[in-house]
């Protein structure tokens, strides 16, 4: 059985301190959006250099002495929850815990349980720990007992999105690697000002309509290069060209999700789809790729008929559609005077549909080409970059979609009811295109 200890905890702080006229950090509107704590990240790294007990320990010296320099650009990661409004700079820092692991690397990856990684993140992927006072960032470096190491990253959902995320780990890497460093942008608050709450409040009793109660279950659905080829094909038709992975996937496991709960309730019921948009290149002119904050929306499909009314490329029309709505003419609406209107029109119509009583919800973000796996602190890239499973009595039916490791899979990490997930776990259909919970080594 793997077991772990914390052997330091210690907070890093910047380089150089934050400016006085920094200290204050105005979180965007669009920081209001996400009910989340935290975004949760575990990347994990094989010894591959054969590195010693001492080097391995040069190594976590190089990511604390890379770090304090990263936060000092990235520098309202440093500072701790003022309030939904902003963040105080105050220089307090990561807290940056060390554990080891009575385990190796490829044994804990060939024998995978998915619930024991949330034991290497620094903090609970719970629906508390992100108000006022709380730290921004919190890391936990993990040693296997081969060398290998695994980072586990909890930053508030307030100041990032998945983008994000990678832009300060990537900002993290480059910096310890001596390449060229990464600077972030901070133009989102002066985009999407907030001086009240009233995103928050929008968007809460949406979501709030969206969560269910009772025990929930991850699993891992791999699809690789050859199954998504195949779901391209399926989906191929004279309503639809060059359908994306990110939409064949989508919308071939909210078809399996959808049948799952046919066969739970006995019937065929309506279902609404949501996906996290990235709104930075749809722009004009586009936003840098390290620009810091909440820069989404959520896109929306619904399905009213049954999956075979649709047709073959049905659903994927209707992902495709739902997402194309938040283009670059809507986030222009957004800028513009009407904006909260805007906003609060499309979140209400999300809503309307989602809390009818008989409406199943899905709601998925998609990781994918975000460079999660181009993260070289100057020993290699990740193994593995992996999400975490949830275990929650209150918990919402999430899909993440994550890159593997070739780049030309997918990885779902799929939460739902417990009783869904088994008869999903059944699905021959499902089995012949996924492999579940493959070993990380086998990708």
């Amino acid at each position: 059985m793997m077991k772990l200890q914390i052997v330091s905890r210690q907070n890093i702080k910047p380089t150089s301190p934050t400016p006085q006229h920094l200290r204050t950090f105005k979180l965007s509107l669009l920081d209001q959006l996400i009910p989340a704590p935290y975004a949760p990240i575990v990347v994990f790294y094989p010894n591959n250099d054969g590195a010693s007990h001492s080097e391995v320990q040069e190594k976590l010296l190089l990511l604390k002495e890379s770090l304090s320099e990263t936060l000092t650009r990235f520098y309202p990661l440093a500072g701790v929850i003022d309030d939904d409004l902003s963040i105080n700079c105050n220089d307090q820092g990561a807290y940056f815990a060390v554990a080891e692991v009575n385990s190796l690397l490829s044994d804990f990856l060939k024998n995978l349980s998915l619930p024991s990684i949330q034991h290497f993140l620094p903090c609970e992927n719970s629906f508390d720990g992100s108000g006022g006072g709380a730290r921004v960032t919190n890391i936990q470096v993990n040693v296997f007992e081969c060398g290998g190491i695994a980072i586990g990253l909890c930053i508030s959902h307030k100041i990032v999105d998945g983008a994000a995320l990678s832009s300060f780990l990537q900002g993290w890497a480059t910096t310890a690697s001596g390449d060229k460093a990464v600077y972030p942008d901070f133009i989102a608050p002066s985009i999407f000002p907030a001086d009240d709450l009233w995103l928050r409040d929008t968007s809460m009793v949406v979501w709030g309509s969206l969560f269910k109660k009772g025990k929930c279950a991850t699993r891992r659905l791999v699809f690789d290069s050859s199954a998504i080829a195949t779901l391209k094909a399926d989906a191929s038709g004279l309503n639809l060209k060059c359908p994306t992975r990110v939409e064949v996937v989508s919308a071939f496991i909210w078809k399996c999700a959808m049948a799952a709960t046919e066969k739970k309730c006995g019937s065929k019921r309506p279902s609404l789809l949501t996906h996290i948009v990235n709104l930075r290149k749809r722009f004009a002119p586009t936003l840098s790729d390290y620009s810091l904050g909440n820069l989404i929306w959520v896109a929306s499909a619904k399905c009213k008929a049954t999956c075979e009314q649709l047709g073959p490329d049905g659903l994927v029309n209707e992902v495709r559609k739902g997402i194309y709505k938040i283009n670059g003419d809507f986030v222009k609406k957004m800028r513009g005077d009407k904006g909260p209107a805007v906003m609060s029109k499309s979140l209400q119509e999300i809503g309307n549909f989602g809390s009818k009583t008989g409406v199943d919800y899905y709601g998925f973000t998609s990781w994918c080409k975000m460079g999660f796996y181009e993260a070289d602190f100057g020993w290699g890239k990740p193994l593995w970059v992996s999400s975490v499973s949830l275990d929650t009595e209150v918990f919402m039916n999430l899909i993440i979609l994550m890159d593997s490791k070739c780049g030309e899979g997918i990885e779902a990490w799929v939460t739902l009811d417990e009783q869904e997930m088994k008869i999903l776990e059944q699905d021959l259909t499902l089995l012949s295109l996924a492999s579940l919970d493959p070993s990380p080594n086998s990708d």
